[in-house]
């Protein structure tokens, strides 16, 4: 019987382990078979990849997205009468995300990394509130209030990370309409993924999977605000996601120094005489894509 359990257990984490494997050695990302689908070393096998996913007409996958869309308002004006107090809630994140993202981009983050930001939560309780209640299987990005400046954008790229997918409310989407007799186009924020070209709309939930090579676009003189979540990939298993946010969350231990570490004298040894198991540590422990989604 114990033996039983044994194979079962490795067969259920046998995706983990191929990641692990992967990850570890920086292994080439599989062939690319749908425009635009950029998976980076950290992926997982066998999962649905397609560019934008319509979270509210499934709700077997998605069974919080209903009720988040119907409390839009909820957390609209929280966030409004917040901006309304500090007009520069934005500030404090944009000096490093802008190496990330460009400049206009800019967040407040509620969640990142399975760690609340209480500093930040505070100040919206009741979106904190309802996202708790909801029971979303937030990834390890988190949860951030997103800013994007008028006349800015972000430039293609892709987070790598197969996953995760990542929803967007939109809370204060602009468009510029163009003059009586002109025969200028309407101007509207714009988001690219893969080959496909969407927009955000408020209230409503926009979601993609960040994997896809991804950039946007808002060409109006207004700013765009959404609510930001990332959450895991409805195919992964339960043991998945526990083995998933085990490596994450030792990863995050490890850089932020709350996990010393001691090179062993045979490490040592092959640092001097070159890469080898330094630099497969370095790849275990180092790089992974960008924390932001847009």
């Amino acid at each position: 019987d114990n033996d039983d359990n044994d194979n079962t257990t490795t067969m259920i984490l046998q995706r983990i382990r191929d990641f692990a494997t992967r990850a570890s050695k920086g292994d080439i990302p599989p062939q690319n078979v749908i425009p635009g689908h950029q998976p980076s070393e950290e992926h997982i096998d066998g999962l649905t990849a397609q560019p934008f996913w319509n979270v509210v007409e499934n709700p077997d996958l998605f069974p919080w997205a209903a009720e988040l869309e119907a409390n839009a308002d909820l957390i609209a004006q929280e966030f409004e009468e917040k901006l309304t107090r500090d007009s520069q809630m934005f500030a404090s994140d944009s000096a490093w995300q802008n190496q990330v993202m460009g400049e206009g981009w800019s967040a407040v983050r509620l969640q990142r990394l399975g760690v609340w930001n209480m500093d930040n939560v505070k100040e919206f309780p009741k979106t904190y509130e309802l996202l708790r209640n909801l029971n979303i299987p937030l990834a390890v990005r988190g949860v951030c209030f997103a800013r994007q400046g008028p006349g800015s954008g972000v430039q293609p790229h892709t987070d790598g990370r197969n996953f995760i997918l990542t929803s967007h409310l939109g809370l204060k989407v602009p468009s510029s309409s163009p003059s009586n007799n002109d025969d200028t186009p309407k101007k509207e924020c714009w988001i690219q993924v893969g080959d496909q070209r969407s927009t955000w709309h408020e209230g409503k939930l926009l979601t993609l999977d960040t994997s896809f090579e991804h950039s946007t676009g808002n060409p109006t003189d207004e700013e765009r605000h959404v609510l930001i979540i990332d959450f895991w990939h409805p195919e992964l298993t339960q043991a998945e996601r526990a083995g998933l946010e085990f490596v994450y969350d030792l990863r995050n231990k490890f850089e932020s120094g709350k996990i010393p570490f001691r090179k062993p004298r045979s490490l040592q040894q092959e640092e001097e005489e070159g890469q080898g198991l330094a630099g497969l540590w370095n790849a275990i422990t180092g790089g992974g894509g960008t924390n932001g989604s847009d």
